[in-house]
């Protein structure tokens, strides 16, 4: 075993540990409603920071095409398409957006 193993093998250790401790605890651990309830928000919070720079970072010179395409995918998803329609659409819809913004 060379260096460059050791250290990807002690790389993997130093992640896989403090995300197995809390798997192993949380199941034991009583929550209160408030905090449950903080928990469960959680990964709404990280995913709209995720998403949010990026739909308003698709285009410099037409910085409205990703929210366009964002309030299309979010009106989609709120009449429950399916996901795999979600993004055909929104596709052809700012497809379209851009075919027609060279006219006006």
């Amino acid at each position: 075993m060379n260096q460059a193993d050791i250290m990807i093998l002690g790389c993997a250790l130093v992640t896989f540990i403090p995300r197995l401790i809390p798997a192993i605890f949380v199941g034991k651990i009583n929550f209160g409603k408030k905090t449950e309830k903080f928990l469960n928000l959680l990964p709404y919070t990280a995913l709209t920071a995720l998403i949010v720079p990026g739909v308003l970072t698709v285009d410099n010179q037409l910085w409205y095409i990703g929210l366009i395409g964002a309030v299309v995918a979010a009106g989609l998803a709120w009449k429950k398409v399916p996901l795999g329609a979600i993004v055909i659409l929104t596709v052809i819809v700012l497809i379209s957006v851009y075919s027609i913004i060279p006219l006006i």
